[in-house]
């Protein structure tokens, strides 16, 4: 953001705070897959990325949520976004990340089968994602992203977190 802020500082003009638009459109996402699909979360909800390790099972909880660790005295919730999604069986390994995440003050651990990398996304690669009625819930999707080949179902993580089924974060202000 300063990068931005120094731009306008010293350019000065409507060129400079087009760049400043066209920067503030952009969307910056870690992607990370789940099962044979590719997915995005925007870098600014992420906090960290850890190797998985052994959790606190919590009685009583949801099957997604694999339960509880000490992140340097915080206890973080770890939530097994397959389990979530319903994309079949696990399976913890070398690859196997944890997203730790941001989100309202909150601090809550996702597991992901792997993390790819960080791009940046422009408006004219977001596609809207498709109204799938009553088959699918779309309401925690911001789109499709395109890249070349790729295509990342973009998650907004802050809706997903607060959803009433995972109770996680308290709703966030609209």
């Amino acid at each position: 953001m300063a990068e931005i802020t120094s731009l306008q500082t010293h350019a000065g003009g409507a060129a400079s705070a087009a760049l400043a638009n066209a920067n503030a459109n952009r969307l910056e996402v870690v992607t990370f897959t789940l099962g044979e699909e590719e997915y995005g979360i925007d870098i600014q909800k992420v906090q960290e990325l850890r190797g998985y390790d052994a959790v606190t099972r919590i009685a009583n909880a949801p099957e997604y949520i694999k339960g509880v660790v000490n992140l340097r005295g915080i206890i973080v919730p770890i939530i097994d976004m397959r389990i979530k999604f319903a994309l079949g069986t696990p399976s913890y390994d070398q690859f196997t990340v944890v997203i730790v995440l941001n989100i309202g003050g909150r601090v809550v651990g996702m597991v992901v089968d792997s993390v790819s990398d960080v791009i940046t996304l422009s408006p004219e690669q977001i596609k809207p994602a498709p109204a799938m009625g009553s088959v699918l819930d779309t309401d925690y999707l911001i789109g499709l992203g395109t890249l070349d080949e790729r295509m990342l179902i973009l998650v907004d993580i802050d809706r997903l977190m607060s959803s009433d089924d995972m109770g996680l974060i308290e709703k966030l202000a609209a």
